[in-house]
């Protein structure tokens, strides 16, 4: 599965699980980390673990493994790692504080289609 398939099929998964202000960054003129960042935030604790699960899930059932995750247990900041794409999931409190799309202004958004199917 390529890199803009997963940041799409990570974004329904975000979606499923109701997560807020579900934006993609095209990454691949600004930074070597990744094609793509996704950024989305929750409510609460327990819903941003939940999307975080809802995107382990969804992707280990394509096949597609995390690589890494962080901040599970704190549920404030929880960075997904999926090596081409990387998913940034905030409880709400926290995503104005680093606000990554002001950091990284010089990506363009990627249109997501999340309540399609492909």
């Amino acid at each position: 599965m390529d890199s803009k398939k997963i940041v799409q099929t990570i974004a329904r998964a975000c979606d499923d699980k109701r997560a807020e202000d579900i934006v993609a960054l095209d990454m691949q003129e600004v930074s070597l980390m990744a094609d793509y960042f996704l950024i989305c935030h929750g409510s609460n604790e327990r819903q941003v673990q939940a999307i975080a699960r809802g995107i382990k899930d969804t992707m280990g059932e394509r096949d597609v493994h995390v690589k890494r995750m962080e901040g599970f247990d704190q549920a404030r900041w929880i960075l997904v790692d999926l090596d081409d794409v990387v998913c940034h999931i905030f409880h709400k409190d926290e995503r104005n504080y680093y606000n990554l799309e002001r950091l990284w202004g010089d990506a363009s958004k990627v249109e997501l289609q999340v309540n399609e199917n492909g």
